[in-house]
């Protein structure tokens, strides 16, 4: 796991093993004497894995526990807090090895239970604001570029366009900003990006949905260009970034999102201004 130590993940991370670090101390051993007595050679191993650096196995919890005499109802609490903190991060290449489906299935039901979505795209269009020919395109590019093994794209589409309805059904309520170079940045042929940006036009007039553009001559002195999140109500934040994705559920890192976003939207643009820029976008492309 390469998230950053201030992030969910590795919070949970730490979690589990000062959980571990607990058991061992109650039970009066060194990690030394936990290693010995485990089989496993010198006490290294058992200070990565009470410092977060190294996760454990879930033969390693149970092993733990064993040998701290801690029952085995205990060690199934601790694999079932190794197997959370660990869904908060996943790397593209365990994400995909089925194919680009199973996450997008994963995720709907969170779409669907959310009030309030707030999203933030510095490189696409967001995914609920896809057309499906950009959809594709952008689906087709994650699938070569990261050589996933399954060619799902054509199901992927049909997930995504099923998600949408959130959109248009529902007590739901949509923010949305963008950089100005999301709008112009050339995924797929050009009729497909002429297509993307009427899409854009409509579906911004929904009434459920804001849409925020942030204009390339924006003064960026307090608030650079970030990651590209989602936001689910106040609970909740996916980041994709370069190597994987990430689940940032701490209340306090939460907030620092929560914070930003609300910067990036007295950046943008709205209303007819948006509008202006989207037109001339779309005049490129024509």
């Amino acid at each position: 796991m390469t998230a950053s130590p201030f992030s969910s993940a590795q919070a949970a991370r730490q979690r589990l093993g000062d959980r571990l670090r607990e058991i061992r101390e109650d039970a009066g051993l060194s990690g030394r004497a936990l290693a010995a007595a485990a089989g496993w050679h010198g006490g290294s191993k058992i200070s990565k894995i009470e410092h977060a650096v190294r996760p454990p196995s879930p033969d390693d919890i149970r092993l733990w526990c064993q040998v701290c005499g801690v029952g085995s109802e205990r060690a199934e609490e601790l694999i079932a807090a190794l197997r959370a903190a660990e869904s908060m991060w996943l790397d593209w290449r365990r994400a995909e090895q089925t194919g680009l489906l199973p996450l997008n299935v994963q995720v709907r039901s969170i779409f669907e239970s959310t009030r309030l979505l707030r999203a933030y795209s510095s490189k696409v269009v967001p995914g609920l604001l896809q057309s499906s020919a950009y959809t594709r395109a952008v689906l087709s590019a994650i699938r070569d570029s990261r050589k996933v093994p399954v060619d799902d794209v054509d199901a992927v589409l049909i997930e995504r366009e099923a998600r949408k309805a959130v959109l248009r059904e529902g007590d739901h309520r949509f923010v949305f900003v963008v950089e100005e170079s999301v709008l112009r940045y050339r995924i797929g042929a050009s009729d497909v990006m002429a297509a993307q940006l009427r899409h854009l036009l409509e579906v911004s007039a929904l009434p459920s949905v804001s849409l925020g553009v942030i204009p390339q001559d924006a003064d960026r002195s307090l608030q650079h260009p970030a990651e590209s999140f989602v936001m689910f109500d106040n609970t909740r934040v996916n980041v994709e970034l370069v190597s994987g994705y990430l689940t940032v559920t701490e209340p306090a890192e939460v907030g620092m999102y929560m914070r930003v976003f609300s910067h990036l939207v007295a950046l943008a643009v709205h209303g007819r201004r948006a509008r202006a820029l989207l037109d001339a976008a779309l005049r490129a492309f024509g």
